[in-house]
């Protein structure tokens, strides 16, 4: 099981493939279950175990604090797949940069 000082899966890894390969399946816990134990609703934790949305500072709190975990590791897990789907939208080589290195 991914633990918080785990090296982050592949950049493009959903927290939400995360929280249930990692979480929810191995401990045999629903979303409802979930919702109840870290006090949100439960339609919170289905939308990010079905990667329908990320995971937001408030949340990524309340997960730490229940798994054992950081807030950080959810953040970063975040935050990595953002970053990976920008890149697959953004016209970056389209951009000078302001200094040229060399």
């Amino acid at each position: 099981m991914l633990n918080q000082v785990a090296t982050a899966p592949s950049p493009a890894v959903h927290p939400g493939e995360v929280l249930r390969e990692e979480y929810l399946v191995p401990y045999r816990m629903s979303a409802y279950q979930l919702a109840k134990a870290i006090k949100v609703p439960r339609t919170r934790v289905e939308r990010i175990a079905k990667e329908q949305t990320g995971v937001t500072s408030d949340t990524a709190l309340r997960l730490a604090r229940f798994f054992g975990t950081s807030s950080q590791f959810w953040m970063n897990l975040q935050s990595n797949h953002d970053l990976a789907r920008a890149r697959q939208n953004v016209a970056l080589d389209e951009i000078e940069p302001l200094l040229q290195s060399g």
